[in-house]
């Protein structure tokens, strides 16, 4: 019996720190995120310790970089934003289809930015970083095949040039380069379609 409470409090103990360790890594994921949301873009590993309330070595424990700290930050904001990108489309032209497309990429751009306007500069000296960003892109232009008809696929400029205006670099452009408001940038997003669909037609 002796032998069996001892087991179960030592199961106690282990459970306990495993719980204080995801907590930390957490608070460090979370504190990193509010950083970059704030417009630092860069932000050291002192300063993510210092707003997370945890020491240098507690980060170092769970990251071995700032790069694998971005991956994990990056990994939960996917898992957060993929059932909004997963949704079928469901306007019935493809004209509408593209439309519904640049709605919902707006709001995904939006919530992604500052992850990705992060990791611009970063992705240079990080195969990781690049890694994602190329994965990033990949999809974008995936999805937007799924959206257009066969006579704009097979048009690679027409094609190229819904890809360009539908990609997330041409929305940072306007939203941080620029300094359009969020009505303004949608409204030139909006006009640039109209023209391409006209084009198409």
């Amino acid at each position: 019996m002796a032998t069996d409470q001892a087991t179960q409090d030592q199961t106690h103990v282990s459970d306990g720190r495993r719980l204080r360790s995801e907590r930390n890594k957490q608070k460090i994921v979370s504190a990193m995120m509010e950083l970059v949301r704030e417009g630092d873009y860069d932000p050291s590993v002192a300063s993510i310790a210092e707003r997370a309330g945890v020491g240098l070595r507690t980060v170092f424990r769970h990251f071995d970089d700032v790069d694998t700290l971005y991956r994990e930050m990056s990994g939960q904001i996917e898992a957060r934003i993929l059932p909004e990108i997963a949704k079928p489309l469901t306007a019935i032209d493809w004209q509408g289809r593209v439309k519904e497309m640049m709605e919902r990429r707006i709001r995904v751009f939006e919530d992604v930015m500052p992850v990705r306007i992060c990791a611009l500069a970063r992705r240079y000296r990080s195969e990781l970083l690049m890694a994602n960003h190329k994965r990033f892109v990949a999809h974008e232009t995936a999805a937007l095949a799924l959206a257009l008809p066969p006579e704009v696929l097979e048009n690679e400029p027409l094609k190229l040039a819904f890809d360009v205006a539908l990609s997330f670099d041409t929305w940072r452009r306007m939203r941080q380069d620029q300094g359009f408001s969020r009505a303004k940038a949608t409204s030139v997003l909006d006009t640039m379609l109209d023209a391409l669909i006209a084009a198409a037609e």
